[in-house]
């Protein structure tokens, strides 16, 4: 029996600089900031981030923002399936072109929605890992939107700007953490997994880029309502210097009832909400369910 010489992954023909820019010019497109499209140009850096992304061979992937398809080829080469959801029309048309010109034998593994990702409700099969170079105005939204919309994604990657991917896995009492760290900890456990250079997109960004990647929970957090936790955060961060009895009182319907909802949750009314963990949070909206408040009617 012959063995067989087809390539590893890594060692396939991923999209360089010269490809990237001969595709966009043969579309014509010029990356826009309107729909934070920054492109990856090094291969390299592709294959760092399938690596970091640690899939399984049966795995169901959802990448958002595909652009020119450069990690799209990279998650073709190590997943099962690939459905991809790019907003831009052109670059939509142009990706099963891309994958058939230099993936002929994977090319049936990807399926391409022309949809906005902060609108997506259903998707042709349940992902089970997000994998995304996510477009840099919108990654905290999509990235939360997809995690409470598909609970079947249980694992994945985003790269993000840096100061976004800091915040995303900031710990209680970092300068950095605030709603996108509770929020996205509500889901899963998130952690940065490495800095990315500039001068690996075209355009080039003016700040670098952050890996994060998450392991969604096993259980949730607390049998609660999450958009009660979520708004509590909301409150708590939008006037962080403030205590949480005076930073809740709006949610809470007064600063008394705010401080009997914090004692009933075991937290100090004195406390600022940039101390506490999701648990802390969690706790906070029990408390609150118990005296009456729902997500969608507050106190007066």
């Amino acid at each position: 029996m012959t063995e067989s010489t087809a390539p590893e992954p890594a060692a396939r023909a991923l999209l360089g600089p010269a490809e990237i820019r001969a595709l966009a010019e043969q579309l014509g497109i010029r990356p826009t900031k309107t729909l934070g499209q920054n492109f990856v140009i090094d291969p390299n850096t592709i294959r760092r981030i399938i690596a970091a992304a640690r899939l399984g061979e049966h795995e169901t992937v959802l990448e958002v923002g595909p652009g020119l398809g450069s990690l799209t080829l990279g998650l073709l080469d190590a997943a099962e399936q690939v459905v991809a959801v790019e907003i831009d029309p052109p670059l939509a048309a142009q990706l099963p072109h891309t994958v058939k010109r230099l993936r002929p034998e994977l090319a049936g593994r990807l399926t391409v929605l022309e949809q906005d990702a902060m609108r997506v409700e259903e998707l042709p099969a349940e992902p089970t890992a997000l994998v995304a170079n996510l477009p840099y105005n919108v990654a905290v939204p999509v990235l939360l939107h997809l995690l409470a919309r598909f609970p079947s994604i249980r694992r994945g990657l985003v790269m993000v700007q840096e100061e976004v991917a800091d915040r995303l896995a900031a710990a209680p009492g970092s300068k950095v953490y605030g709603v996108p760290s509770v929020k996205a900890s509500w889901y899963a456990e998130v952690t940065k997994a490495g800095t990315i250079g500039k001068n690996v997109f075209w355009p080039a960004p003016k700040i670098a880029s952050g890996l994060v990647r998450f392991e969604r929970r096993e259980q949730p957090v607390a049998d609660v309502d999450r958009e009660l936790v979520f708004a509590a955060v909301d409150a708590a961060f939008a006037q962080r210097r403030k205590t949480l009895r005076a930073a809740l009182a709006g949610w809470a319907g007064s600063a008394a009832a705010a401080g009997e909802i914090l004692a009933a949750a075991g937290i100090d009314p004195g406390e600022r909400g940039e101390k506490l963990d999701v648990h802390g949070f969690a706790r906070i909206a029990q408390a609150g369910a118990a005296a009456g408040l729902t997500a969608g009617v507050r106190g007066g």
